[in-house]
């Protein structure tokens, strides 16, 4: 497996898939032909069927535009045999000529795989972490004693805390923005802006349904952020981004939590979510939601079962819950927009990860379905959805007037 911060990937939404992706890879295709003038750049199946809405040719011309003309060409009836997120580069010199031609896959995450990659079978060339199933790293635990963070910390260094710090710092960020944010959100849907109003009416209220509520703004207001365009962290999606900072930002505050207890938590988490992308996909665009919001509820309740003192079997528990409990979700976003349903599948998944983490901690952490079994549930269930309910807003609640 490679690197927890291939999880936690820092940038603007709405969608690590769509934007966040082809922004990188148009980057590096521009940097690797300084002297091209004109692009022509051909988006496939997913990105092309909701490419508009996830402000997809935006991020490449952002990017292209300063350099040259910039022609796309939408494909969404041409789904690539690697990646449905498929994408291809061509640049031209002065007189029109071709000097390079190039395709890349959005794999999910923000993470993207450039043509020879596939070729050359060289996606793990960066693994650093020997075990791949949380059945392994759970086994791990147990003989040394330790927790899934130190078992981050034996394989990545004392550099992911680092990054992590920063991770934390621009959650947080997101969480304060989106509470002081008001307004409609872009994309003509005219979906108005709800954290900062979840905030103040659950301070009304007292105990269990004031946490609740809290809860429900903080997730709403990272993921009204990412819909807006605004500074965010991957958890492991755009689209899923709230989930984690909602948990971790109410527990933070109300446990009154030292920042190094978080960074553990969030390592945690992002073992999890590297088990899933490793063995499956955390790409709405190739499993549906359940890969995008289902992981991230997976990843917050293995967070939250940290931070309460949840045994390794316990904390595997919780995140099994998380995921399992939304195998089948859709990927179906009204006009392609990061919107609706997506904002309040944040929101509600927040509360189902501190829930799962509750009903783990009453048990003794064994349980029939293990975690890298619902993974390989997910992974066949997403195959097995018609390509109209993931991402392409063809299906479901994307064509409901």
């Amino acid at each position: 497996m490679e690197s927890i911060s291939e999880i936690y990937r820092i940038g603007t939404g709405p969608s690590s898939s769509h934007t966040m992706g082809p922004r990188k890879a148009a980057q590096m295709f521009l940097d690797a032909n300084p002297s091209a003038v004109s692009f022509d750049v051909y988006l496939y199946g997913s990105l092309a069927a909701t490419g508009k809405g996830h402000l997809t040719d935006k991020a490449i011309e952002d990017v292209l535009a300063p350099a040259g003309e910039v022609r796309i060409h939408w494909n969404p009836d041409f789904v690539p045999q690697y990646h449905t997120n498929g994408m291809r580069l061509v640049a031209r010199d002065i007189i029109g000529a071709v000097i390079a031609d190039r395709t890349v896959y959005s794999v999910g995450g923000g993470k993207i795989v450039w043509d020879s990659e596939v070729q050359g079978n060289a996606c793990d060339k960066k693994s650093i972490y020997p075990m791949h199933r949380i059945s392994e790293i759970l086994t791990w635990c147990e003989h040394t004693g330790k927790s899934y963070w130190e078992y981050v910390d034996e394989c990545e260094g004392e550099a992911i805390w680092e990054y992590l710090h920063e991770v934390w710092e621009v959650m947080k960020a997101s969480v304060k923005r989106g509470l002081d944010a008001e307004g409609v959100l872009p994309g003509g849907l005219g979906v108005r802006r709800k954290a900062m109003s979840y905030f103040m009416k659950a301070s009304g209220y007292s105990s269990n349904l004031k946490s609740r509520g809290l809860v429900y703004s903080y997730a709403l207001a990272v993921s009204e952020e990412n819909a807006s365009g605004g500074m965010i962290v991957t958890a492991p999606t755009c689209g899923s981004c709230g989930v984690l900072p909602a948990v971790l930002y109410h527990l933070y505050l109300t446990r009154d939590l030292s920042e190094k207890r978080i960074l553990r938590a969030l390592a945690t988490a992002g073992i999890f979510g590297n088990v899933v992308k490793t063995n499956a996909s955390i790409s709405g665009a190739e499993v549906g939601c359940q890969g995008e919001v289902g992981v991230a509820c997976a990843m917050a309740a293995a967070a939250a079962s940290q931070l309460f003192g949840g045994s390794p079997a316990q904390i595997e528990y919780a995140a099994e819950m998380g995921l399992e409990h939304h195998l089948g979700l859709t990927c179906d976003p009204v006009c392609g927009l990061v919107q609706i349903p997506c904002i309040e599948r944040n929101a509600y998944a927040a509360a189902r990860a501190l829930d799962s983490n509750l009903y783990a901690s009453f048990s003794d952490g064994v349980h029939s379905v293990s975690f890298d079994r619902v993974v390989e549930v997910m992974k066949q269930t997403g195959h097995d959805l018609p390509s109209v309910y993931k991402e392409t807003s063809q299906g479901g609640l994307a064509v409901i007037e």
